[in-house]
């Protein structure tokens, strides 16, 4: 079966468009694909689907073969996969994806293939913050809805912070019994900041596009960002602009990275 990896970011995934077909298990296939050392190497597994309620249908899952619900750098590097193999000619898509159809609209370089994509990723839903302990100390998180479901901490230097240690120990912790992914977030100015992730199912990922908006959302919620502010991940940076509406626009990066052929 043909596949294409491709990277927003760094975080990078294994695309397989299936028009007809699906292959069996798909959880085993994404463990045995994104082993970095005896499969392809990724983040996880992106299928690219027909829809019969938007252009396109993502599905994808973890490195670990756990499904999840939406990918902000996956959905970008989906339509670039579909607009530079043809599959569309339109710069306005819509993609279905678990947790609802997503818009996406490509900007075009000149050389007629994508190079940047903009998804309007929805509202954020902010709740209460909570207290967790951890090594003798108290870290304050927020937890926020993004389509995934996130826990945003700020700290004054992301460098230092524990991410694969408490993010880790966050994954056992019963009050997120399905996973959760885990944000910590530096303000550098008040249109700047930085962040690192831990994603439940892979750990931590050079980026995370709905971690960057739960980021955000929080922050410009409690006034430390602007409405229209950059996010420096590991793999680069994400323009991100709260809209008048409540919806969040993300803009950043799809590259293809390689293709080939691999026996299911």
């Amino acid at each position: 079966m043909k596949f294409t990896k491709m990277q927003g970011l760094g975080n990078d995934y294994v695309y397989l468009h299936c028009s007809g077909a699906v292959p069996d298990d798909l959880p085993a296939l994404a463990r045995r694909l994104s082993d970095r050392h005896f499969g392809i190497g990724s983040d996880g597994l992106i299928l690219i689907l027909p829809s019969a309620q938007a252009d396109f249908h993502m599905q994808m899952f973890n490195a670990d073969g756990s499904e999840g619900l939406m990918c902000g750098n996956g959905i970008r590097c989906v339509g670039k996969y579909v607009y530079d193999k043809r599959l569309t000619n339109h710069t306005a898509l819509r993609i279905e994806t678990a947790s609802g159809v997503k818009d996406i609209t490509l900007t075009i370089s000149d050389k007629n293939t994508v190079a940047a994509v903009s998804v309007d990723m929805g509202g954020a839903v902010i709740e209460n913050t909570i207290s967790i302990h951890f090594a003798g100390k108290d870290y304050r998180f927020t937890p926020v809805a993004v389509g995934n479901p996130h826990l945003v901490c700020f700290v004054d230097d992301v460098s230092a912070a524990p991410v694969e240690t408490l993010g880790a120990q966050l994954q056992a912790d019963a009050r997120f019994s399905g996973g959760i992914n885990v944000e910590f977030l530096q303000i550098h100015r008040s249109d700047y900041a930085s962040m690192r992730v831990y994603e439940r199912g892979s750990g931590e990922t050079l980026a995370c596009g709905t971690g960057a908006c739960a980021a955000f959302a929080v922050a410009e919620s409690l006034k430390l960002l602007k409405p229209q502010a950059t996010l420096a991940l590991l793999g680069g940076e994400l323009s991100l602009t709260l809209r008048t509406d409540g919806h969040i626009l993300m803009t950043g990066n799809a590259v293809t990275v390689f293709e080939g052929d691999i026996q299911i």
